[in-house]
């Protein structure tokens, strides 16, 4: 084994380049958002100018969160890597939550409406009814988890392909909006402002964040990383800023093709603006690019987070079995197959697009909110030397970061306690049963000292 694919302490090997984590960061953060959440967004805001602002600030707060993550990521390039943040600031319980919900809703229940996205746009291209569509989301998820037991480069390369491609097809689309759009189509007269504006401006951001999330991934597989003290960083800032251009860029053509009432209206936003110049051929084009765009997220996604299992079950809080690796493709096998087998059942039972986002993009943000003021911990408990990474405009850009998180999570309380508190009651679910794992590792370990003095 070479020096370059040396395991890590955890028995991961170190394959991926700084090329791959930032393919995983884009990879991961451009999935069905874009294409799907613009409609949402449009019905809360019926408005151009605060459309494209709604979406500045949601480009702002990635921004300030990769940069926040970025000192985090080089300073405990660990696997699980939010996970391994919120356990060094916080304590295990902490950790052990953001785990929690990870597995059983957030990560897994992106990857169900991810398999189902992607299956029904191949439905354009082969006649699906909706058993056929289940079945392709199930067979592509099955796959992608073949791929990735096989070999976490095998992962990256998977990664990589399908990112290069999903860019390629979102350029050719905002080429096509800013060459056959025109820029009178938008109207930049701001509605007039009252109260109710603080509640849609929410709404929106429900799409807007679960659109912009996703470059943390990178810090998931840093375990795995060739000198992941630089290369998580940069991956996740060059990530952020690859994804708030193309996000701001894609938007700027749908208004040039599109009336905002128009955008508002439509389930096939993309499709509808590239047809308004292309005529009916544009349907194939934009379905291959969000199959593409969808198929490879969910691929990403089955990768990564499966790693946050692994170092959860190295502390004795999660299943033993799922820290084990595989002895031939040097994976966390078990925890990719725990999650892909967790993932078909949702696919099986979930419920609509938007109820998903908003219990999904609620929880996250908790814990994102949580990670980001983990920094502050930090540089009080640690010394600079620990740090390869410093995050431009501290303490002002994970202030922010941190303020907007809380002001989404405490506005989304109030705007939509049955998802709140669902969500809520859920994490407090997971209290018991942290303590049970916990018991159970330590009587375990009690065991072991007992039996091999």
């Amino acid at each position: 084994m070479t020096a370059e694919r040396a395991p890590t302490v955890s028995g991961l090997r170190r394959d991926l380049t700084r090329f791959d984590l930032t393919m995983i960061a884009i990879g991961s953060t451009i999935g069905s958002g874009i294409f799907l959440t613009p409609a949402l967004i449009a019905r809360a805001l019926p408005s151009a100018p605060l459309i494209l602002g709604v979406w500045v600030v949601g480009g702002l707060m990635a921004l300030a969160g990769a940069l926040t993550f970025a000192e985090l990521g080089g300073m405990m390039p660990e696997a699980g890597g939010v996970y391994a943040y919120l356990c060094q600031a916080y304590g295990p319980l902490a950790g052990f939550l953001y785990g929690w919900a990870y597995f059983l809703v957030v990560n897994t229940g992106g990857i169900a409406a991810l398999s189902l996205a992607f299956a029904t746009y191949l439905g354009y291209f082969i006649p699906l009814d909706p058993s056929g569509i289940r079945t392709a989301a199930i067979t592509g998820l099955l796959l992608v988890t073949f791929l990735n037991v096989r070999g976490v480069k095998i992962g990256g390369i998977f990664s990589d392909v399908f990112t290069l491609l999903k860019l390629c097809g979102i350029l050719f689309l905002i080429l096509v909006g800013l060459g056959g759009g025109s820029i009178g189509r938008i109207d930049l007269v701001l509605p007039a402002i009252d109260g109710r504006l603080a509640g849609a401006g929410a709404l929106a951001m429900v799409g807007v964040l679960w659109s912009y999330g996703g470059w943390q991934h990178a810090s998931f597989a840093a375990a795995e990383a060739k000198n992941p003290e630089r290369s998580v960083p940069v991956a996740m800032v060059t990530g952020a800023v690859v994804v708030v251009t193309v996000y701001l860029l894609t938007n700027v053509a749908y208004l040039m093709l599109l009336p905002v009432n128009q955008i508002g209206l439509s389930s096939r936003v993309a499709a509808e603006a590239m047809q308004s110049v292309l005529g009916p051929a544009a349907g194939g084009i934009i379905a291959a690019a969000i199959f593409v765009s969808t198929f490879g997220t969910a691929g990403i996604y089955t990768m990564t987070a499966p790693r946050i299992y692994f170092a959860m079950a190295q502390d004795g809080v999660f299943f033993r079995r799922v820290a084990g690796i595989h002895p031939r493709y040097g994976t966390p096998a078990f925890a990719i197959v725990l999650q892909t087998g967790w993932a078909i059942l949702l696919v099986l039972f979930w419920g609509t697009f938007e109820n998903l986002i908003s219990y999904v993009v609620f929880t996250d943000w908790i814990f994102f909110a949580l990670a980001g003021a983990s920094v502050f911990v930090f540089r009080r408990r640690r010394p600079a030397a620990d740090r390869p990474y410093r995050t431009f405009g501290y303490p002002v850009t994970p202030l922010f970061f941190v303020g907007i998180a809380v002001w989404f999570v405490a506005n989304t309380i109030i705007t939509k306690p049955g998802e709140a508190g669902a969500g809520i009651a859920f994490l407090a679910l997971g209290v018991p049963v942290f303590y049970f794992w916990r018991r159970r590792s330590q009587s375990t370990h009690s065991h072991d000292k007992v039996k091999h003095p």
